[in-house]
C-alpha cells in the first residue's frame, strides 16, 4: 500500500503537460507498507539506491550516501540485539 501526503501542492495539467502552480513551498511524504521486495544497489559513483516494492507494483526508491547506509546498518544491528521485532 502506497500512502502519499502532499502539502501545499498544486499543479496545472494542460494538453498533457504538468506545470507547477503557486509558491514553491510544497512538501510531501511517501510511505510504502506491505513491502514484497527490497534491494540495495549502486547508484552512480557515490550512492546506494534502496528500492522497495509492494505486490501492487508501487515502488519507492531512496538514494543514500555510504555513511547514511552505515548508520542504518548500525540501527538494524542494534534492533537485532535489543528489539523483540527480530525474535
Amino acid at each position: 500500500m502506497l500512502n502519499l501526503i502532499l502539502d501545499d501542492f498544486m499543479v496545472e495539467l494542460t494538453d498533457g503537460t504538468i506545470r507547477n502552480v503557486g509558491p514553491s513551498n510544497k512538501s510531501g511524504t511517501a510511505k510504502l507498507f506491505d513491502v514484497e521486495s527490497a534491494e540495495a544497489r549502486e547508484f552512480g559513483d557515490k550512492r546506494v539506491k534502496v528500492v522497495c516494492e509492494d505486490d501492487d507494483g508501487n515502488e519507492v526508491q531512496v538514494a543514500l550516501f555510504p555513511e547514511q547506509v552505515r548508520e542504518i546498518a548500525d540501527d538494524i544491528e542494534a534492533l537485532e540485539d535489543d528489539s523483540p521485532v527480530f525474535e
